[in-house]
């Protein structure tokens, strides 16, 4: 049960990780579990040697698993469908790692991976993964500054990628922002190894090199042995300001760490279909498409499009119909997406979704309203759980493979095995239950967490443990229950002072969003001469939406008032046609704080008008958030 395993986890960390520890095939086992180190943290079975990529695909097939699906990759943008076992891919994973050690890449070396999603992608990160190279995937499509700052950082010998990736149906050529990034960049690469794809044929340059041709003169090559402390990868995150930080993750916690989660969280096993739409980009890619599916022995299905445009509302319903997915992980966006498209969800009934035993979300808090129509719609478990770049698994969530608890709506779920939740005061003092604070993790962070970032370990210390020492923080804002059932309510920079009052954006975020007229939402703070800062609502509405815009503002502004207090002032709500966001789906609220405060905001239409807009994608830029083709991410 749920509290043995906690308990054990708490009282005897060690004893609990080396269990799970003894689930993974070493090449030598570790006799040492956990080694702290002075600044609180700790290195985990720093003994032992391994291979990620052996774990992920050798391994399975040597228990006779060979001819399971290991991949699928369904592309509605091009039309085309893969399907990969266990044995295909680990034949193009070992060819694929003999062609970057025919150039020269050695155990240790960086390698960028600038591509699209596609298996090539999982290709090249487990080809890395097999000969010890530190492989540092960057979305497919980011700005050339955000490429050239982490080619600076991580000084790669080879950058992969392909002549374009697909965003909706516009082609984006890929070659010309990874010139500009290589010659913004003071690092320079040795080697760049172009994929030509279907959909543009790039020309190269005479030291470019072509995917096909290089792969096809190598020879398979086998893993090479990896301490478990060895780094597995590097991945930036992308804050709204500042130098991204290098996450790097080791090989032996990550690998306990991950097929830890599929079992007591995800509750899925060998030959279950596991989706996470996502992009191998972002953390949920690396750490719930490629890996943790991989080492469970699951079937991972590689989708490349987006949910509604790739063709219409119903693409997610059809893909878990097509390939009997048992297990679905997604950002709360892309339903607050679908859900704005067909608001009563009738697309559903064109698909055999029976497959589907549990649906589980993250990425941002999700509302009340979008949550109670998943469960209505599906009638199975939906989990909202929480974690971060920096942790690489959830901290909270819903136990599935052990106990079913109830799910608290709103909440982000509970504690898994090896975190200790505080949340803490600006005094460091811990706060009562249902009281508002940072949210923070007790040191020492439990195995498959960020052991440093790269290159700088003193920001990571920086960054992370000296606000509250003994302590991570999260840069999270929220509060346990009663139960201690964890409630994210946002950053802790959207915390808004209203005239003396610390309030939570998030909170009135719920609030708005339960409306039944609005799709999506963001409140941001903005300034005011009087009262410091007042609160400001941008509206996405639903299609299907007959209420005027008047009406709607009166009632959200009656309602905020009920559910807060008069003193929260908040008295406008305007609807815009879309709401800034990374491409990980994120609303970018501090760039909305940014145009708000320099906006009219009397008349409804200001934020649409093109000056506007124009001035939010300059915005996106300076702040060097990844575009595409001019366009906003929104």
């Amino acid at each position: 049960m749920y509290a043995d395993l906690i308990s054990r986890a708490e009282t005897d960390p060690e004893g609990y990780w080396s269990e799970q520890s003894n689930k993974l095939a070493w090449f030598r086992k570790p006799t040492q579990t956990r080694t702290m180190a002075s600044d609180g943290l700790a290195d985990w079975f720093a003994d032992g040697e391994l291979n990620t990529a052996y774990l992920c695909l050798d391994y399975h097939v040597e228990q006779g698993r060979g001819d399971v699906e290991a991949l699928i990759y369904d592309s509605p943008v091009t039309g085309v469908v893969k399907r990969y076992t266990y044995r295909d891919l680990l034949g193009k994973v070992a060819q694929f790692a003999g062609a970057l050690t025919e150039l020269g890449v050695v155990k240790g070396d960086r390698v960028i991976i600038y591509l699209p999603m596609i298996p090539e992608a999982v290709i090249a990160m487990l080809a890395c993964a097999r000969i010890g190279a530190i492989h540092s995937v960057v979305f497919g499509g980011f700005a050339a500054r955000e490429l050239a700052t982490r080619i600076d950082d991580a000084t790669p010998k080879v950058i992969l990628t392909a002549s374009c990736g697909i965003e909706f149906q516009q082609v984006i050529p890929y070659l010309p922002l990874v010139n500009e990034a290589c010659d913004l960049a003071t690092h320079k690469v040795e080697h760049r190894v172009i994929l030509q794809r279907q959909q543009l044929q790039a020309e190269l340059d005479d030291t470019d090199l072509d995917w096909v041709a290089l792969a096809s003169l190598a020879g398979p090559v086998a893993c090479v042995p990896l301490k478990a402390t060895d780094p597995l990868y590097i991945l930036y995150t992308s804050g709204t300001t500042g130098k991204p930080k290098g996450v790097v993750r080791d090989n032996g916690g990550h690998a306990v760490a991950l097929l830890h989660s599929m079992e007591v969280i995800y509750d899925v096993g060998p030959a279950d279909v596991f989706w996470a739409a996502s992009d191998v980009g972002w953390v949920v890619g690396h750490s719930y498409i490629v890996y943790a599916p991989l080492l469970a022995g699951c079937t991972s299905v590689l989708f490349e499009g987006k949910p509604v445009r790739t063709p219409d509302a119903g693409t997610f319903w059809r893909v878990i119909a097509d390939y009997k997915v048992n297990v679905f992980f997604t950002a709360p966006t892309a339903f607050r997406a679908i859900r704005k498209e067909d608001p009563q969800g009738s697309l559903l009934a064109a698909y055999d979704v029976s497959s589907l035993r549990a649906l589980f979300v993250a990425g941002e808090r999700t509302d009340p309203a979008t949550y109670q129509w998943l469960c209505q719609l599906l009638n199975i478990p939906v989990i909202d759980h929480w974690w971060q770049t920096e942790t690489g698994w959830p901290v909270a969530a819903i136990p599935l493979g052990v106990e079913a608890l109830p799910v608290h709506e709103g909440g982000a779920g509970i504690r898994m095995p090896g975190f200790e939740i505080a949340i803490l005061s600006d005094q460091h003092e811990v706060c009562e239950p249902g009281e508002e604070g940072d949210v923070v993790l007790k040191l020492p962070l439990p195995p498959g967490c960020l052991p440093t970032v790269y290159g700088n370990h003193q920001r990571l210390v920086d960054a992370y443990l000296v606000q509250h020492p003994g302590y991570y923080h999260t840069g999270d804002g929220g509060y346990l229950d009663q139960e201690d059932y964890l409630f994210i309510m946002g950053r802790t920079d959207d915390v808004i002072n209203v005239a003396g009052h610390r309030l939570s954006t998030g909170e009135m975020e719920e609030i708005v969003a339960a409306h039944a007229s609005v799709a999506e939402c963001a409140v941001v703070g903005i300034a005011d001469p009087n009262k410091g800062q007042v609160p400001l609502g941008l509206l996405v509405l639903k299609d299907d939406n007959e209420t005027s815009a008047e009406d709607l503002q009166t009632a959200l502004v009656s309602s905020v008032r009920r559910d807060i207090g008069a003193f929260a002032n908040f008295r406008r709500a305007i609807v815009v046609a879309r709401l800034p966001k990374t491409r990980s789906g994120k609303i970018l609220r501090q760039i909305i704080r940014k145009i708000a405060d320099d906006a009219d905001f009397e008349h409804p239409a200001t934020i649409d008008d093109p000056d506007i807009l124009e001035e939010i994608r300059m915005r996106f830029m300076e702040e060097q958030v990844g575009l595409v083709g001019g366009e906003l991410s929104g």
